[in-house]
């Protein structure tokens, strides 16, 4: 029984390790396109996260929450090995995002 027990927390274990990956991976709600967040300008960013959340009819909350969602969740994957100017683009991607909803 002990033996069972270590065996599955090993499987939990390693399945919670990489969750944030699985979710870029396999994650339908929003079909956005490639290489989506390597791009270099925000506003082509913003722009394409804006048509992806708005053609969506597999989001469970509105295209803003949904497309500011993805992109948030992005950044904080990323965490501090993102480099600088790439945080920096993003950032300013969520400025534009928001301006393109009528947020600010």
């Amino acid at each position: 029984m002990a033996r069972a027990r270590h065996v599955r927390k090993a499987v939990r274990k390693d399945s919670r390790k990489y969750w944030s990956a699985r979710v870029m991976q396999k994650s339908d709600a929003l079909d956005l396109k490639s290489r989506l967040f390597t791009w270099r300008d925000p506003k082509r960013i913003a722009r394409s996260l804006k048509q992806a959340a708005e053609h969506s009819k597999r989001r469970k909350a509105g295209p803003y929450q949904s497309a500011m969602s993805m992109l948030n969740f992005y950044i904080n994957r990323g965490g501090r090995h993102l480099p600088a100017e790439r945080k920096r683009v993003l950032t300013r991607a969520k400025t534009e995002l928001r301006r393109l909803f009528g947020r600010e």
